[in-house]
């Protein structure tokens, strides 16, 4: 960049930098001795025990400053928090003139001890300061002030959503709330982990480039491999290695990884996405059922407290057990209709009815999926177990032991969004092989997003797959329930955006 782009601010930083460096200041150096985090000091220190923080040496970036003749004061922000540093021009008169030459956003080491300041402040008073990162960019910290009344009135906050997502590193530097989101976030998977392993499941990782993509209806990502100078694709689910994976003998299996789907993005969906898959055997749907809700509610407690949550503009409750409804009777309940055997053309004919539109290129899969889309979901605001759907939405589960037409699913939906999906799976490889038949001639008539007969697969079931429950869970619309956050971008540190304009 030349300095006719460079704005005054980027320009004096320059400027300091190479002030900093003529005085033999080294503005990069390689490692720094920290101690302690900022929480640690603030929780623990005790006035009754001040030796406990006798030696101290945190690190971060300073984001306030208050220079003074004699002494001066400066915020750091480390991981855990911000923390304030003290510094007396007599002990340290070199760094001090130094000090004329920093700026809010440097990163810089303090040594020293805590003590609580005449204002009641936890802080550190340095007796040495080493810059660790000189910063070139003016941050976009915002300006606290407190009114008449007591209220905490904040200016110029970085508040411009596209522009957060595209700086995610400033976002995180400056919103602490979103620090959180990101922390919890963490804790969540974690407790997810932890779960798992807890029942004795392996967790494994299978192919995210794959020769043929499957287990779940949707466009894919192609690319091309040149060693092999052959079409790859970007897994759309995790799905079909795991059920291979229990056919070679392994009886629970999961992984938490990224799947990709080539569709639009909105305020739940973004083409790369995480998912939790697991897979148990000798287990049927309604034994899944009981451990996802439990593995919910206890995330719940565990990051909120609570199982009682606000989300939305709705008050949720995460207590067990959740409601349980069977698919037909929700299309029942919200349309008037019985859709239960209806044809392809009845279910065209009473989609229009209800103003929902159609073509021909839509399966009858497709259309009952837009009618629970536009006249279902939306009513499912509280956790609600959607149980038993047509075999033609689900060409990977199990036949119904009791009922027609239908298989052992179901979809967990919170708040009118689906947050994980289960069937008894499909073991048989003659139903199997025929349905993905019937899904290739879907695709055929224009339905791109229908599945593709996968060869090697139908082998692994022909060697023999025991009776399995799958489930698959949706790790970012989970993380945004418990967090509060109604946008994926929200929830995901660097969200798919469009080319930003220059």
């Amino acid at each position: 960049m030349s300095d006719i782009q460079k704005n005054d601010q980027e320009l004096r930083r320059e400027e300091e930098l190479h002030l900093l460096e003529q005085s033999g200041v080294n503005a990069y150096p390689y490692s720094y001795n920290k101690t302690h985090n900022a929480i640690d000091i603030l929780n623990n220190f005790d006035d009754n025990s001040p030796e406990l923080f006798a030696e101290v040496s945190i690190a971060g970036r300073i984001m306030s400053i208050r220079k003074m003749g004699k002494a001066s004061f400066f915020h750091i922000l480390d991981q855990s928090g911000k923390i304030q540093v003290y510094l007396k021009k007599d002990e340290l008169p070199e760094f001090y003139e130094q000090f004329k030459l920093l700026d809010i956003g440097d990163i810089v080491g303090v040594s020293g001890f805590g003590f609580r300041t005449k204002t009641g402040e936890v802080s550190v008073h340095a007796k040495n300061v080493e810059l660790l990162c000189k910063s070139l960019k003016p941050l976009p910290v915002a300006k606290e002030e407190i009114d008449e009344d007591g209220n905490k009135i904040i200016h110029d906050a970085f508040a411009d959503k596209e522009l957060r997502y595209r700086r995610r590193y400033m976002d995180l530097i400056v919103n602490a709330n979103v620090r959180e989101t990101f922390l919890k976030r963490t804790k969540i998977v974690t407790y997810i982990r932890r779960f798992l392993d807890g029942m004795g499941y392996l967790e494994v990782d299978t192919p995210t480039l794959q020769p043929l993509y499957g287990g779940a209806s949707a466009r894919p990502f192609i690319t091309h491999h040149n060693a092999l100078d052959v079409e790859f694709y970007l897994r759309i689910a995790l799905e079909l290695y795991l059920k291979r994976l229990i056919v070679g003998g392994f009886e629970g299996v999961y992984e938490i990884g990224k799947n990709f789907r080539n569709e639009g993005m909105d305020r739940t969906h973004n083409p790369e996405f995480s998912m939790l898959e697991l897979y148990v055997a000798y287990k049927d749907y309604m034994w899944m059922l009981d451990l996802t809700e439990q593995m919910i509610h206890e995330a719940c407690l565990m990051a909120n407290g609570t199982a009682e949550i606000e989300y939305d503009g709705n008050k949720i409750s995460l207590e067990r057990p959740f409601r349980r409804a069977k698919m037909f009777d929700l299309y029942k309940e919200h349309t008037g209709f019985d859709l239960k055997g209806k044809t392809r053309d009845e279910l065209a004919e009473i989609a229009a009815k209800l103003n929902i539109h159609t073509d021909k290129t839509m399966s009858s899969m497709k259309v009952l999926d837009e009618i629970f889309k536009e006249k279902v979901e939306p009513h499912l605001i509280q956790p609600t177990f959607v149980l038993d759907y047509p075999v033609e939405m689900s060409p990977l589960a199990k036949k119904h032991r009791a009922e027609e037409g239908l298989v052992e699913r179901f979809e967990l939906f919170i708040n009118g969004a689906e947050m994980a999906n289960c069937f008894s799976e499909l073991n048989d490889p003659r139903d199997q092989r025929a349905r993905l038949e019937e899904q290739a001639k879907n695709r055929a008539a224009g339905d791109d997003e229908a599945m593709v007969v996968d060869e090697d697969f139908l082998l692994a079931l022909e060697v023999g797959m025991p009776p399995t429950a799958g489930l698959g869970l949706g790790i970012d619309r989970m993380v945004m329930l418990l967090t509060g956050e109604t946008s994926i971008r929200d929830v995901l540190f660097f969200p798919h955006l469009k080319p930003e304009k220059k």
